[in-house]
């Protein structure tokens, strides 16, 4: 669906990264690393999104972070039709109210990629996470969304894509690893 309108993979990747969740931030070799993409198709998308005002860009320890522009008019719109896109728009919320002390969830495999497979495959990392929780929660949204939901608790070794969808801070503001 949004995939034909969005014909560019980059520029896809980058609004599912920033728009799943407004908390969402990156910086330029770490979205490329993240995408495993080079950086100069990183840069051209997120300078075209920052022109465009639907990113805002700011320096933080010697880093330039970009994020969603929650005050562009097109924010919600936009928010609500990649979680839409996704199907996920309220999984991510319930993980991280009620499943243990969460480090961080990524959609992983070809959802990731920017391509709707029908498999949403999600890595949930953190301490004491509540396992029968998420995997009761997965095949309740299989079942809502009409998708196969595969959740992880462990890095899978093979993991070619990813999107972090939320990553937890240190106390000094940093993301942890």
């Amino acid at each position: 669906m949004l995939d034909s309108l969005i014909t560019s993979k980059t520029r896809l990747k980058l609004l599912i990264k920033f728009f799943v969740s407004a908390s969402n931030k990156g910086y330029l070799r770490g979205i490329a690393e993240e995408f495993n993409e080079s950086t100069n198709s990183v840069r051209k998308e997120l300078n075209q999104l920052t022109d465009a005002g639907y990113l805002t860009r700011n320096q933080e320890n010697q880093r330039i972070y970009y994020r969603a522009n929650v005050q562009h008019p097109l924010f919600e719109s936009l928010q609500n039709l990649v979680r839409k896109y996704l199907g996920i728009d309220k999984a991510v919320e319930h993980v991280l109210a009620k499943s243990g002390d969460i480090d961080q969830v990524c959609l992983l495999g070809d959802y990731a990629k920017g391509i709707d497979s029908g498999t949403i495959e999600v890595m949930v990392l953190g301490k004491d996470v509540d396992i029968a929780y998420l995997t009761q929660l997965g095949t309740k949204m299989e079942s809502l969304l009409d998708k196969q939901i595969k959740i992880y608790f462990e890095r899978p070794v093979n993991v070619q894509q990813q999107i972090i969808l939320f990553q937890k801070e240190d106390h000094f503001g940093n993301f942890k690893d």
